[in-house]
């Protein structure tokens, strides 16, 4: 996942809603999203390489995405994966289900984004481990800060304000704003470059790239009953949509209010 924005209790109706790419080589396999046979609650898209998730829902109650962190290298082999720390997040199950900073410390680097417990945080482990909860309001999240002021993360923001401020209507309808392939204007840039040599130092929100580009749009949302829905919506290697999935989902009562 390499662009989102996050919207926490900044709505009346909705108490959660986040839209995001996930931007890896077309070469890596993947599974649609979907409820997994275990565990059961969890909704997400797979990663058949590491057995992972990039961004996903619970029926617990909790949310997750993660992203890599520029600027620390080149990622080192034989460190666990980021997808399966996210995995082990949303399911409460696993060894990295209640990751200490030494786990943290042991990835490559990453950001990661989570709910659970009522609360959104935000962690990362570079370079040092850092976690902290989130107030309710606006968020986005690329390769670098949280709210570091890249162009598409701007831009994207700017998108899920102007949904918020006209009503906040179907969430669906962030996904035309996933799609926007408008190159940036050449300010701002990322203060690392990317680990993947086929992606400029400025890119559009959507990447379109025959060996590395945007693989899927999502949008998850919540509303305050605890009512939600996500939706994927994928792409192949010449940037043309390959099919979509929504499924619905309910997060407990207490958890949504909390």
């Amino acid at each position: 996942m390499c662009v989102l924005v996050l919207a926490w209790d900044a709505h009346p109706h909705w108490r959660l809603v986040v839209a995001g790419n996930r931007d890896e080589l077309h070469a890596r396999s993947a599974a649609p999203l979907q409820r997994w046979e275990k565990p059961n609650d969890l909704l997400a898209g797979k990663d058949l390489q590491s057995g992972g998730a990039w961004l996903g829902v619970s029926e617990r109650g909790r949310f997750g995405v993660v992203t890599n962190l520029r600027g620390f290298g080149r990622p080192k082999e034989g460190r666990p994966s980021r997808g399966v720390l996210l995995r082990d997040l949303l399911s409460g199950e696993g060894r990295y289900a209640d990751p200490s900073d030494v786990d943290l410390a042991n990835f490559n680097p990453l950001n990661l984004i989570v709910l659970r417990d009522g609360q959104v945080a935000f962690w990362c482990n570079r370079p040092e481990p850092e976690r902290r909860i989130l107030s309710p309001g606006i968020y986005g999240l690329s390769n670098g800060a949280l709210d570091e002021p890249w162009p598409k993360t701007l831009r994207l923001k700017a998108f899920l304000s102007e949904w918020i401020a006209a009503g906040a209507g179907h969430p669906e309808a962030l996904l035309d704003g996933l799609r926007d392939d408008t190159p940036p204007v050449a300010s701002s840039p990322p203060v690392a470059p990317s680990d993947v040599t086929q992606e400029p130092l400025l890119s559009a929100i959507f990447i379109r790239n025959p060996i590395y580009g945007t693989r899927c749009s999502t949008v998850a949302a919540v509303d305050h009953a605890g009512r939600g829905l996500i939706v994927e919506r994928r792409f192949n290697a010449v940037g043309e949509s390959e099919g979509e999935t929504a499924l619905s989902f309910s997060w407990p009562w207490r958890t949504s209010i909390s």
